[in-house]
């Protein structure tokens, strides 16, 4: 079934059809999320306060967008909220939340012995920078270069017009850079 039947399901009652919404999109939904907040246990706890507020205001989703951009925009903004309220520095993995590496390793790199060690290296100072960006900053970052979103889909989620979202990126990746500039070891 699609996500219009399964939510009309829903709104008439089947749990199963919420159910099954929650498992195609909960796996997607925790990997954007645990780019924002650095924290699989925070990360868990916001998809799991998105699912749960979706599934409450269900009946206010007006289809004009996919459920999947909805049901960001609601974890993206309870992620945001929680890093507010935290205002702490987590640390930050240089892999993804189910272990891989940020992105496939190429063979033929690997076999340099050192290879690992340097990449596991700039993941982390990725993500140590990536930390100290502002809430909007990471956000768009996030969203653009590591869930390559569309500009549209972006300006939809963070509910801010698509201009915005070019300026907030285009000063996100200089900022981004200025700080891996002064923090570059060589």
């Amino acid at each position: 079934m699609d996500d219009r039947t399964l939510i009309a399901e829903s709104l008439r009652g089947n749990s199963a059809a919420f159910g099954q919404l929650v498992r195609h999109y909960q796996d997607r939904l925790y990997s954007t999320v645990y780019r924002i907040v650095h924290s699989a246990d925070d990360a868990q706890d916001v998809v799991q306060e998105a699912f749960l507020h979706a599934f409450q205001s269900l009946d206010s989703f007006k289809g004009d967008s996919q459920f999947f951009t909805w049901l960001c925009r609601i974890a993206m903004n309870s992620a945001i909220s929680l890093r507010r309220k935290k205002r702490i520095v987590v640390p930050i993995e240089a892999s993804s939340p189910d272990g891989m590496g940020i992105d496939p390793a190429d063979p033929s790199e690997s076999a340099d012995p050192g290879y690992e060690m340097a990449r596991a290296e700039q993941g982390r100072r990725i993500h140590r920078a990536l930390g100290q960006l502002s809430n909007e900053h990471r956000a768009v970052l996030v969203m653009k270069d590591m869930e390559d979103m569309k500009y549209e889909e972006m300006a939809e989620l963070l509910g801010v017009p698509i201009g915005t979202i070019r300026s907030r990126l285009h000063r996100a990746r200089l900022e981004l850079r200025a700080i891996l500039q002064e923090t570059d070891p060589d």
